[in-house]
């Protein structure tokens, strides 16, 4: 009777315990259910709060191209050959070397210093604030430096009469040794003209790139002629 009635005790001793960790674990449950509750809802309000400065941002830089306070960005990457089309493609290849020769950094922009170094090697020194100013007349997206189409850009104005007498940036034109002559289909009467200048434009373009193509090729042959007539002339010492 006494085993018995121990038996019972035993038993409902161990029913409380089970049901005891049952509850426990519930209660784990619903608090790891909670903190991950909390953890998504940080997330999510980081998520919104980084989305609302990027909105503000594009509004914020909209709104100053819309009152003229900054300006479209640009693609990075541009045609030369259809963007400025009054040049020919000797000219603007000779603008590309200039470009290259004086952006001693290699990295696709003149900044003032740089520019500093052009206007003394052409003869021209400028003051900081000149230069300054020189930048300033063709600096579109505001970054304070050259990039290869605002330097193409001086040499437009200046074929076009855009840029005042006393400017560095004509001066700059004028002792780069660059012909910048307007060869475009500019200021024709009517359709007709324009349409004849655009063939003949375009047929001297075709004739460059064959003359470029010639000029290639007259290189190579010489050099050949040049190697060949090494070549003799070492197995005229070997023999």
């Amino acid at each position: 009777m006494a085993s018995e009635e121990l038996a019972q005790k035993l038993q409902r001793r161990l029913q409380l315990e089970e049901s005891g960790a049952a509850v426990e674990g519930e209660a784990e449950a619903a608090k790891g259910a909670a903190a991950a509750g909390e953890v998504e809802e940080q997330e999510r309000s980081c998520l919104t709060a980084s989305a609302g400065a990027e909105l503000s941002a594009k509004l914020c830089r909209r709104q100053d191209i819309n009152e003229g306070a900054a300006q479209p960005r640009r693609a990075a990457v541009f045609n030369p050959y259809t963007e400025f089309k009054e040049f020919s493609r000797r000219q603007i290849k000779d603008m590309e070397r200039m470009f290259r020769l004086y952006d001693s950094g290699r990295d696709g922009y003149i900044d003032l210093m740089e520019l500093k170094l052009m206007m003394e090697k052409l003869g021209a020194p400028q003051t900081h604030l000149g230069l300054k100013n020189m930048i300033k007349e063709v600096d579109e997206d505001f970054d304070g430096k050259l990039s290869f189409r605002e330097f193409l850009l001086i040499f437009h104005k200046a074929a076009a009469g855009e840029l005042e007498e006393d400017s560095g940036l004509l001066t700059l034109a004028k002792l780069s040794e660059i012909d910048v002559s307007i060869e475009g289909v500019k200021g024709a009467k009517n359709f007709f003209e324009a349409k004849a200048q655009a063939l003949s434009s375009a047929s001297k373009f075709e004739a460059e790139i064959k003359a470029e193509q010639d000029e290639r090729k007259r290189e190579e042959e010489e050099r050949k002629h040049r190697r060949a007539a090494f070549r003799e002339l070492k197995s005229a010492f070997t023999q």
